[in-house]
């Protein structure tokens, strides 16, 4: 069997991959691109920083879903480990649509995990598995974080008349991480489940 190679003198179309090809950056992260958005390079330059902590974090609370998720115990295995999928679904939304907006801006979004672990400021929770009560305290304490970023992020981004990243962190992720809070808030509610 002869194996089909491409030659830059000779450009055959062939279905071989073209593999381990290198290059340069062609982006570096935290610069902008110029775009005809009718908005200042400072205001999106802005937006991106904010937007891109938003992303790292949520990124960050995302494998935090699916981490609790997987480990999961006791008599409310199957109510929250349902929760917590439905959640990191609705998590991973939130991280493509805040990965695109820094793009359209301009930006670079965060993307590598390894990247992402050095952005966050979400603290980092043990390897192994902790009881229920800690998980969801953890989660908790991870959408805090993130909202007191997105109600920055709102207040930035409105001042600098960007309303499409004010738009997106209100009616998205504001409004998507308030909710779960809600339904991870209610499962620490000590109360009687048959008398009071």
């Amino acid at each position: 069997m002869q194996i089909q190679t491409s030659s830059s003198n000779n450009r055959k179309e062939n279905s071989q991959p073209i593999l381990h090809q290198h290059g340069r950056e062609i982006q570096q992260f935290g610069t902008l691109r110029n775009l005809p958005l009718a908005l200042g390079s400072i205001a999106r330059e802005e937006s991106c920083e904010q937007l891109n902590q938003i992303l790292a974090d949520s990124m960050i609370l995302y494998s935090l879903y699916k981490k609790h998720h997987w480990l999961m115990r006791g008599n409310t295995f199957y109510q929250l480990h349902l929760l917590f999928d439905k959640h990191a679904g609705e998590q991973l939304e939130l991280i493509d649509t805040i990965g695109e907006r820094v793009q359209t801006l301009g930006g670079v979004a965060i993307a590598d995990p390894r990247h992402v672990a050095e952005v966050t400021k979400i603290d980092r929770p043990p390897n192994g598995v902790e009881e229920v009560p800690v998980m969801l305290s953890r989660l908790l304490e991870a959408h805090e974080s993130i909202l007191r970023e997105v109600r920055e992020g709102i207040i930035a981004s409105a001042a600098n008349h960007d309303e499409g990243t004010s738009d997106l962190l209100t009616s998205d992720v504001l409004r998507t991480n308030e909710s779960q809070v809600w339904f991870i808030a209610e499962h620490l509610v000590d109360t009687p489940l048959v008398r009071s």
